[in-house]
């Protein structure tokens, strides 16, 4: 899933409602936000995200995000969420890959 722009007060409805759009679709399932073109995340947006990752663990699922930008970065490691969330420096080889060829 790829995240474009800012996840703030205003926006953070339309992620969560994107959430519970693919949460309604499968049980378990591995989500992965691309989030490098995500400028800015305040809390509201990191509790978006919280409770996604809530939602999938109790399916048997997780979420990872991928290529935060610094800003974001720096949010998670004051949180403490990037011990939270598996976090990866750029989007894994695994799903460029299967996106290329898709």
């Amino acid at each position: 899933m790829t995240i474009i722009g800012e996840i703030d007060l205003y926006t953070a409805p339309r992620l969560q409602a994107e959430f519970t759009r693919l949460l309604g679709q499968s049980q378990a399932m591995l989500v992965v936000l691309d989030m490098s073109a995500v400028e800015f995340c305040d809390s509201t947006g990191m509790n978006v995200l919280l409770s996604a990752l809530k939602r999938l663990r109790e399916r048997g699922g997780t979420l990872e995000v991928a290529a935060p930008r610094p800003a974001v970065r720096k949010i998670l490691q004051v949180t403490g969420l990037d011990s939270v969330f598996v976090v990866h420096e750029t989007l894994p080889e695994k799903l460029m890959t299967s996106e290329s060829q898709g």
